[in-house]
């Protein structure tokens, strides 16, 4: 494709970055992590023009899912999920979203396994796992753009949190540097909290790595 843009809405206590790719002159969109207002979402692209397509999800904590049953009922899209997010997203202990005060579950769709390659109206993508901030931590890889959507795996010069269920710190850094640092300097990277990087800047100068 080659041609893809990707646009943020940052929302949340935590503020969490939602991300939509689209192509120029098409309205389909890809959504990843709804955060916490479904509705605002849906509309705010329908404002824009545009119609989410499938809803994708890089790991199940709270902010990154509160979002995602509106917009789904809204836009009619399928939640994409990596397997062993299964059970992280459906328990509201695991997804911090009790201790948050709201107490959520959900079920993804459809369940998502390491390098499988998506095509998703039309538009082509790697599912990369990251464990390590959940154990079904996931990347999306965009290759022919070089964009990468990292969720709470690699932030800039940082890393996830690993101290919630499912976490660990040793399986996150290992995630990063085996499946991701491998990828091209010039990658993208488009985190869940924060702003863009690149894999070359967090190969030099991120000290979690």
């Amino acid at each position: 494709m080659g041609n893809l843009k990707i646009g943020k809405i940052t929302l949340g206590s935590c503020q969490t970055n939602c991300y939509f790719v689209y192509e120029e002159g098409r309205g389909d969109v890809l959504f990843f992590d709804p955060a916490d207002r479904g509705d605002y979402l849906y509309e705010a692209l329908k404002e824009k023009g545009f119609s989410v397509k499938a809803i994708l999800l890089t790991h199940g904590h709270f902010d990154h899912i509160w979002g995602v049953e509106r917009l789904k009922e809204l836009s009619g899209a399928k939640v994409y999920a990596m397997e062993a997010e299964k059970e992280l997203c459906e328990e509201p202990s695991f997804n911090i979203s009790a201790m948050a005060g709201r107490a959520c579950s959900i079920t993804p769709d459809e369940l998502l396994s390491d390098g499988q390659e998506l095509t998703l109206d039309g538009y082509h993508l790697k599912v990369i796992a990251t464990p390590g901030h959940t154990a079904g931590g996931a990347c999306y890889y965009f290759e022919e753009d070089k964009i990468l959507i990292s969720g709470d795996t690699l932030f800039e010069e940082s890393v996830g949190r690993t101290d919630f269920p499912t976490g660990s710190m040793s399986t996150l850094v290992r995630s990063i540097k085996e499946k991701l640092l491998v990828l091209p300097d010039d990658v993208k990277v488009y985190p869940g909290h924060g702003d863009a990087t690149s894999i070359g800047h967090e190969r030099e100068y991120n000290p979690f790595l």
